[in-house]
C-alpha cells in the first residue's frame, strides 16, 4: 500500500508541475513560479490534493540541488567571466557583503532580528536565480546583449559565491568561535582528502570519458556523469561540507575535456525534472497562513532584494564603465532570488540560525520578487528610452557572435570530409558536430571548429552556432541520425538551408517531412555522372546529352533533381583535343577558328598540366593540347571536326 502511495504521490507531483508550468507559460510568467504555486496547492497547509511522502520528495529536490550544481560546473567558464570581470568578479566581493550589511541593518533595526539570523537572511538575498535570468534573457533574445553578457558574468559570480556561502554559513552559529574553529578544521580535513582526489580524478576522468566516447554509447556517457555528479557530492556531504560543492567540483572536472557539451546536452533533461521537482517541493513546505502572520518581513525581505539589489548593483556596473542604459537593465535583471537562496536559507534552518517563520518568509519573497522582476524587466527598455532618450547617446550595439554565416556539417566521415575540404579551398567557416572523438580532433587538427556530441540534439546544435549559421550539411550515414538532426534544425533554426545524404530512394519523403531542404542520393549522382561519360567517349554532341542529363533528372523525384538552369539554346561550352591534324604548329592567329568556326577558345589545357586562359593571337597550338571553346551547337560541330586528324578543311594562308 505504501509503494502505491509513493506513486500516487509521483503522479501527483508532475501533474502539479505541468499544470502550474503549463499556466506560467501560458501567462508568460517564469515556469519557477507555476511550480512552487503548484506545489503551495498540493502541499499539506491547502486543502484538496496533498502529498504524503514529502522527506523522500526531499531526496528527489537534494537531487535537483546536485544536479544543478553540476551542470553550473560544466559550464562554467573562465573566459567568459574574466571578459566582464570589472562588473562580476571585481563587483560580486562588494556587492554581497554590502547586501548582506543591509540585510543586518533594516531586519535588526525594523524587525529586531539577531544578527546572525540577519547575516543568513543577507545572504540568502544576494544570489539571483541563474534558471529565472537565463530563461528570460534567451527568450526576449538578449543573451548576447551588452546588458546580457554582464548579468551572465555575474550570474556565474554569484553561483561561485553560493559555493562559498554553504560552507561559511555553519560557522555563524551560537558558539562562534568554537564552530569557526571546528569548520577550519573540518575545512582542512577536507582539503586533505578533495585535493589529492581531485589532482586524481582530473588525470583519470578525461581519459575515461575518451574511452567511453569511442564506443559511441552515450547512455554510458550519461552513467558516468551521473556517477561522478552524485559520488562527488556524497563524498564532500561525507567530509562535512555541502551537496552542491561536490557537484561543483565534479562538474568542474568535466568542464574543460571535449566531452563537456555532449555531457551537459545529456543531463540537462533530467536536471530540468529534478530541478522541477525541487521546485514543487519547495512550494509544498510554504504555510500560507505562516506567510501572512510575516507579512511585515515578506516586505522587508521584498523591498531588500528589488530596492536593495538594483541600487547596488546598477551603481557597481555603472562604476566599472558601463553606460547607464546597461546599468540599470543589469540591476533590474538581478531583482530576484531563487534556487539558491533556498539552498542557502535550508544550510541556515538546519543548523538552526534562522526560524522556520523566517525560512517560510524567504520562500514567499522569492515567490514574489520573480513575479515582479517579470514584469519590471519586461518593461524596463521602454522606460529607458522615456527616460534617457535624449539626455545619453543609444548604447553601442553588442558585438557579433564568436561566429555566424558558417557552415554547419554534421557527421565528419568520408562525405563530410570531403565537404569540409571544398569549404576550405572556397574559405568558407564550417564547424563539425560529430559523435566519435577520433572525427571532432581530424576536425580539430585541419583547423576547424568541431563540437563533439549528438548532431540530434537541440544544445549541441546551439552550442555549434545553428541559429546563425548559412547552411547545414547532414552526412551521417544512419537513416534515424539523418531525421533526428534535421528535425533539431529544424527547431532550432526553422529557415536554415539543409542538405542531406540519403542512401535509398524511400527514404526522401521522410526527410523532407522532417524540413530537409534538399536531399541528394548518391546513387542517382553517380548513375547520372556514369551517363555522361558514356555519351562523351560515344561521341555525343555535348548540348544533346546535357539535355539528355536534364530530362533524365526531371524524371526523378523533386528533392534530386537538380537546381542547374537549363541549357540556353545560344551557347554552350565543349573540349577538343587536338589530334594528328592540320591545327598542330600552327597559331591561333593563323588557323582562324574563330573567323572558320564561331567559336570562341578560352582555355588551353596542355598534355604538361600547365594551363592558358584566354590565350592571345599568337599561341601555337600542338597535338595533345585540350581546347576549351563556347559557342552554339553549330559552331562547335564545326570546330570539333577542325580539330579531329585528317580533317579535309586546310589552313589558309
Amino acid at each position: 500500500m505504501e509503494e502505491t502511495r509513493f506513486f500516487v504521490d509521483l503522479g501527483l507531483l508532475f501533474l502539479a508541475a505541468l499544470g502550474g508550468g503549463a499556466l506560467a507559460q501560458l501567462l508568460r510568467q517564469p515556469l519557477i513560479i507555476g511550480y512552487m504555486v503548484s506545489g503551495i496547492l498540493i502541499g499539506p497547509f491547502t486543502p484538496g490534493p496533498t502529498i504524503q511522502h514529502l522527506p523522500t520528495f526531499q531526496l528527489f529536490a537534494d537531487i535537483g540541488v546536485v544536479l544543478l550544481m553540476f551542470s553550473i560546473g560544466v559550464e562554467f567558464s573562465i573566459g567568459e567571466l574574466l571578459r566582464v570581470r570589472r562588473a562580476a568578479l571585481y563587483g560580486a566581493p562588494v556587492a554581497i557583503p554590502a547586501m548582506v550589511l543591509l540585510t543586518v541593518l533594516l531586519t535588526r533595526g525594523l524587525l529586531g532580528w539577531p544578527v546572525q539570523q540577519g547575516l543568513v537572511a543577507g545572504a540568502t538575498v544576494s544570489v539571483a536565480s541563474t534558471m529565472v535570468l537565463l530563461k528570460t534573457l534567451v527568450e526576449r533574445g538578449e543573451l548576447n546583449a551588452a546588458h546580457g553578457r554582464v548579468v551572465v558574468g555575474i550570474a556565474v559570480a554569484e553561483d561561485l559565491a553560493v559555493v562559498a556561502l554553504t560552507v561559511l554559513i555553519p560557522a555563524l552559529g551560537p558558539a562562534a568561535g568554537s564552530r569557526v574553529l571546528l569548520v577550519a578544521r573540518a575545512l582542512l580535513h577536507a582539503a586533505a582528502i578533495l585535493v589529492p582526489l581531485l589532482w586524481l580524478a582530473r588525470r583519470v576522468v578525461p581519459h575515461l570519458l575518451a574511452r567511453i566516447a569511442r564506443t559511441r554509447n552515450m547512455e554510458l556517457l550519461l552513467l558516468v556523469s551521473m556517477a561522478l555528479a552524485i559520488g562527488t557530492a556524497a563524498l564532500t556531504a561525507s567530509l562535512g561540507l555541502s551537496l552542491a560543492l561536490g557537484a561543483f567540483l565534479a562538474g568542474l572536472l568535466i568542464s574543460e575535456s571535449e566531452f563537456a557539451h555532449e555531457t551537459l546536452a545529456r543531463v540537462l533533461p533530467i536536471r530540468d525534472i529534478f530541478v522541477a521537482v525541487f521546485f514543487v517541493s519547495m512550494g509544498t513546505l510554504i504555510r500560507p497562513a505562516a506567510v501572512v502572520a510575516q507579512i511585515s518581513t515578506v516586505l522587508v525581505l521584498v523591498a531588500l532584494v528589488v530596492a536593495g539589489r538594483f541600487a547596488v548593483w546598477t551603481a557597481i556596473v555603472r562604476a566599472a564603465g558601463y553606460p547607464a542604459r546597461t546599468a540599470i537593465l543589469t540591476g533590474m535583471g538581478l531583482t530576484q532570488i531563487g534556487e539558491f537562496s533556498y539552498v542557502l536559507a535550508g544550510v541556515g534552518r538546519q543548523h538552526g540560525l534562522i526560524t522556520d517563520a523566517v525560512y517560510q518568509a524567504i520562500l514567499a519573497t522569492s515567490l514574489v520578487t520573480i513575479l515582479i522582476n517579470a514584469q519590471t524587466f519586461r518593461h524596463t527598455p521602454g522606460w529607458l528610452r522615456v527616460l534617457l532618450g535624449r539626455r545619453e547617446r543609444p548604447p553601442e550595439p553588442a558585438p557579433p557572435l564568436e561566429r555566424e554565416g558558417h557552415v554547419i556539417v554534421c557527421g565528419f566521415g568520408r562525405v563530410g570530409q570531403e565537404v569540409a575540404t571544398a569549404l576550405e579551398a572556397f574559405r568558407v567557416p564550417y564547424t563539425v558536430v560529430d559523435l566519435d572523438p577520433e572525427a571532432t580532433r581530424l576536425a580539430l587538427a585541419r583547423g576547424a571548429v568541431a563540437v563533439f556530441g549528438d548532431a540530434g540534439n537541440d544544445a549541441i546544435l546551439r552550442r555549434a552556432g545553428a541559429e546563425h549559421a548559412r547552411l547545414a550539411v547532414v552526412a551521417v550515414p544512419a537513416l534515424e541520425s539523418a531525421d533526428r538532426c534535421v528535425r533539431a534544425l529544424r527547431r532550432v533554426r526553422g529557415d536554415l538551408p539543409t542538405l542531406v545524404r540519403v542512401h535509398q530512394e524511400g527514404h526522401r519523403a521522410l526527410l523532407i517531412e522532417a524540413g530537409a531542404t534538399e536531399v541528394i542520393q548518391p546513387e542517382v549522382e553517380a548513375a547520372l555522372t556514369i551517363v555522361r561519360h558514356s555519351l562523351d567517349h560515344l561521341g555525343v554532341d555535348h548540348h544533346e546529352g546535357r539535355r539528355y542529363l536534364q530530362q533524365a533528372r526531371a524524371h526523378w523525384p523533386e528533392a534530386f533533381r537538380s537546381d542547374e538552369p537549363p541549357v540556353p539554346d545560344a551557347l554552350d561550352v565543349r573540349q577538343f583535343v587536338i589530334e594528328n591534324s592540320h591545327l598542330a604548329g600552327h597559331s591561333l592567329h593563323r588557323v582562324r577558328l574563330r573567323e572558320r568556326t564561331g567559336a570562341t577558345v578560352v582555355s588551353i589545357l596542355h598534355p604538361d598540366g600547365r594551363e592558358t586562359t584566354n590565350p592571345l593571337p599568337d599561341h601555337v597550338l600542338h597535338v595533345g593540347d585540350r581546347l576549351f571553346a563556347i559557342g552554339s551547337a553549330e559552331q562547335l560541330a564545326s570546330l570539333r571536326d577542325l580539330c579531329r586528324a585528317d580533317s579535309p578543311q586546310r589552313t589558309k594562308g
